[in-house]
Formats: C-alpha cells, sequence, structure tokens
C-alpha cells in the first residue's frame, strides 16, 4: 500500500515541527476515536493514516533522540485499533495525548 499522504511523504512533512507532526497524528486518530461505532470503514481509514503519519515522524531524522517515544506511541496506536488486549490501549487516552501535541504547536 502506498502513503495516504504522498504531499508529507515527498517531503511536506519535514517542514512540520514534531509538536506540528504530532497534533496531526492526533487528528487522525480523533477521527477514529468518532467512527469507531459507527462506519467500520471509515474508521479503518482514519487509523491507517494515524499510522501513516507517525510512520513519516518515525522516519524523520530530526526525530532520531525521540525515536523510542515514536515507535511506543505506534504500538499503543496498534494495540487499541486491535482492541488494547496487550497494553490495555484504548483511543481515548490516545486522543488525549496527541491532542496536547496539537495544543502545544497552537501556541
Amino acid at each position: 500500500m502506498g502513503a495516504q499522504h504522498p504531499d508529507l511523504a515527498a517531503g511536506g512533512w519535514s517542514r512540520l515541527s514534531l509538536l506540528e507532526q504530532l497534533g496531526n497524528v492526533g487528528s487522525e486518530v480523533s477521527r477514529a476515536l468518532r467512527w469507531k461505532d459507527k462506519d467500520s470503514k471509515l474508521f479503518d481509514g482514519a487509523m491507517i493514516r494515524a499510522l501513516d503519519l507517525l510512520d513519516l515522524s518515525i522516519g524523520d531524522p530530526r526525530w532520531r533522540r525521540r525515536l523510542k517515544e515514536l515507535v511506543r506511541a505506534r504500538e499503543f496506536l496498534c494495540d487499541a485499533w486491535l482492541g488494547g488486549g496487550h497494553d490495555q490501549s484504548d483511543l481515548r487516552s490516545l486522543d488525549r495525548y496527541f491532542f496536547q501535541f496539537a495544543l502545544a504547536a497552537r501556541k
């Protein structure tokens, strides 16, 4: 499967700060949470986009010192998508986590 965000994958993502990047991931997590029990296709699409954006951040060499945190966030996001059975992750907690980055990016 190709990138869900081809413009960002082509270099646009690297122009954003980490706060902006993770705030954008949070937007997709928020969308996923909104659709979770309503429309599985829209829910899955938002989760795929969130993971795609998070993967772009993981691949950004500027954040190599933050790699452990980024990869762990990805693990929690995948766990939440699969029902939270491994790490007891849930989308509501992840939505709150990523929302803090969006708030900080706006300041």
